[in-house]
């Protein structure tokens, strides 16, 4: 229980003394949003770390030179902890935006940190402003921003199983013709969601798959483009469950 308190204390610390460097942050952006970017980008990853070492996390990481540092990649993967975000945003080698719920800003100091690091927010109830959200990611992407998106929509809390990927997911790459990076996430939910309100000493697995490029794949694979990726993520996840 103390991981969980200690984690919670300093979020809250965290999101109440960097008021000030958001107003910075947001004024640097209006004339120079690369360099707002990398500046946001390096605060983030610093609190994300802190959040990692304080809940013991350790972590290993399978094929991150699959993951392109000079162009922006749509990276996707499954989804069964709140800590999907800081485990994997904390790899990330240049500016990603990362596609959350709407919901999610309605959270006061968290909302205006998601939107300086380039976060978009899905209405899943509402189809007209979704493809609003998915349009808003392929012009980030033109921007060379990476985008992240968790294709199964929510949380999947049923251990070594897939919810669908929903086909609108890999829209974003294929109006960019950008790489596809599939990420195999294992025993994130070990962290926190298994034993809820515990946070745990947990071993992760993440595995970074080659690039995928979905106009080179065969057409019927790409007419099923949700039912592909989820197949490639899956494999490389049950491949990994005995190393955690």
């Amino acid at each position: 229980m103390i991981r969980f308190l200690l984690t919670v204390f300093f979020v809250v610390t965290f999101l109440i003394v960097t008021i000030p460097i958001r107003i910075v942050e947001y004024i640097i952006g209006k004339f120079n949003m690369n360099l707002r970017d990398k500046s946001s980008i390096a605060i983030v990853n610093w609190a994300f770390r802190v959040c990692l070492k304080i809940s013991g996390v350790r972590v290993t990481v399978i094929g991150e030179e699959n993951v392109p540092k000079d162009v922006p990649v749509l990276y996707i993967g499954n989804h069964r902890s709140f800590f999907d975000i800081l485990l994997t945003y904390v790899r990330v080698p240049r500016p990603t935006g990362y596609i959350a719920k709407k919901e999610m800003l309605k959270v006061p100091f968290l909302n205006s940190w998601m939107i300086l690091v380039n976060c978009l927010f899905l209405d899943r109830k509402d189809i007209k402003k979704g493809m609003q959200t998915i349009l808003a990611a392929i012009e980030k992407i033109k921007r060379g921003v990476s985008i992240c998106i968790f294709p199964e929509g929510t949380r999947n809390k049923t251990p070594d199983t897939f919810l669908p990927f929903h086909d609108g997911s890999f829209k974003i790459a294929q109006k960019t013709g950008c790489p596809v990076i599939p990420m195999a996430i294992n025993n994130s939910a070990a962290i926190f969601e298994d034993h809820f309100p515990k946070i745990k000493k947990t071993h992760v697995v993440i595995e970074y798959g080659a690039p995928i490029y979905i106009k080179d794949l065969p057409k019927e694979d790409q007419k099923v483009i949700g039912s592909y990726m989820q197949g490639v993520i899956s494999d490389m996840y049950m491949r990994n469950k005995e190393l955690v």
